[in-house]
């Protein structure tokens, strides 16, 4: 029997169904970006070492990182609107393995400011990723789905994020007694260059990805366009996005969020060796467990969204986060860091939740809105330096820290409070499907 065909809503956004090939090829790109944000957490640990840095210094592993979307998702989203989601997915791909590619002078030069320079460009590719990735899955089927089909997609996350700490680790991490012949700044030198590894697999893998996705037709569910569009600026879209309080709300705890998910996982490495006396490759085993209780919680998620809103789903969880993370201040031994990683289990729907929750009804803003929450990623980029300093302050006392990413969760509570009290209404009506990218 023939599938019905896909059509597309009136205003051009939202279809009738998934076409499933070209929706799961898009999901393993959250896979990737996952990969190099997971790297990040293990470079720190690594680069600590490496550079002889302090924790505040390490933590601008994550400035450096996010600082990309912050300056390159509203760029993204004019691409979106000029070209196309495709055309933004592959440009984000280029600048990914440029990014990538940087890495190699970086470890020649053996300067910490140079990786911090690939950081930023591999972001910069993860800001087009992400800018057309996150909003294009949820306009990818129908618009009572859009939330649990972007949790969809973020479930590929933690597979990524798995895959990076554990190449990663495993790359940069040796447990290999030091050789007495060797001086401590050729040791250094070699710690630099094994950080490469990992980064020449990941150059394969986007070359493979980047054939397949130009390959693949995509809908266009951009919206419909309207003579006055071509006159309305970003300026215009700009004003009206700030009028609107759900939207602005939800950039906050948007910033907030990826600040708090960042700074747990940043220093979980880091936690692991102070509270449990051990080495970094074995700390990084901790690591990978949050990742795998990052996809339990989405999981888990994911079955309660088809049973409550997704909203009150989100307002569950991050007060479940704020007791974990207290508990993580507070507990005097190693049952900390077990503590730190099941924090995740409760990270799994906040991020595709919030972001599906703020840009509902943005109509033709859609782009531009999603875009703006790409930008609100920045908060990775703050959230551990303070982070940092705390711990610096405080003579390394890493469970202090942690109080940081507790207070942030506050706020995203109030953000599910207050979505569950003004829900926005879905559009059931379909047109056929405009050409294909």
């Amino acid at each position: 029997m023939n599938k019905e065909p896909i059509q597309q809503a009136p205003d051009g956004l939202y279809l009738n169904r998934t076409p499933w090939f070209a929706f799961i090829l898009l999901c393993c790109i959250f896979s990737l970006w996952a990969a190099a944000a997971s790297m990040n957490d293990v470079l720190i640990a690594h680069f600590k070492k490496a550079f002889i840095l302090s924790d505040f210094q390490t933590a601008f592993v994550q400035s450096a990182f996010y600082l990309g979307y912050f300056f390159l998702a509203i760029p993204a989203a004019l691409m979106v609107r000029r070209f196309s989601y495709k055309t933004t997915i592959l440009i984000g791909l280029a600048l990914y393995m440029v990014g990538c590619s940087l890495f190699f002078p970086a470890a020649y030069m053996a300067k910490y400011e140079m990786f911090l320079l690939a950081l930023f460009v591999i972001a910069a590719g993860l800001s087009f990723l992400e800018t057309s990735s996150n909003t294009y899955s949820t306009l990818l089927g129908p618009k009572d789905g859009s939330t649990q089909r972007l949790n969809i997609s973020q479930t590929f996350h933690p597979f990524g994020a798995i895959t990076g700490v554990f190449v990663g680790s495993f790359a940069m991490f040796k447990e290999t007694p030091a050789d007495s012949s060797v001086s401590p700044l050729q040791h250094q030198l070699a710690m630099i260059q094994d950080t490469l590894v990992p980064y020449k697999w990941m150059i394969v893998v986007l070359m493979v990805i980047f054939v397949l996705i130009a390959c693949t037709r995509y809908p266009s569910c951009k919206g419909v366009k309207h003579h006055t569009d071509e006159f309305s600026g970003v300026g215009d879209t700009l004003r009206r996005l700030w009028k609107n309080p759900r939207f602005t709300f939800g950039v906050l705890t948007q910033f907030l969020y990826v600040g708090a998910q960042v700074g747990v996982w940043s220093f979980t490495i880091r936690l692991a060796m102070q509270m449990g006396h051990m080495n970094e490759r074995y700390a990084s085993w901790f690591l990978m467990s949050t990742f795998a209780a990052y996809f339990a919680g989405k999981m888990i998620a994911n079955f309660m969204m088809r049973r409550m809103p997704p909203a009150r789903v989100l307002t569950i969880y991050s007060l479940l986060c704020i007791a974990t993370l207290l508990y993580v201040i507070l507990a005097p031994n190693i049952s900390a860091v077990y503590a730190a990683v099941a924090v995740s289990v409760f990270l799994g729907p906040c991020w595709p939740t919030i972001y599906g929750l703020t840009i509902q009804g943005l109509g033709k803003d859609t782009a531009i809105g999603g875009s703006i929450l790409v930008m609100s990623i920045s908060g990775g980029g703050l959230v551990p330096l303070i982070q940092g300093l705390i711990s610096d302050f405080s003579g390394g006392n890493m469970q202090l820290a942690y109080i940081v990413p507790m207070l942030c969760f506050i706020v995203i509570v109030l953000f599910g409070l207050y979505c569950q009290k003004r829900p926005v209404q879905a559009s059931v009506e379909f047109m056929p499907v405009p050409a294909a990218e």
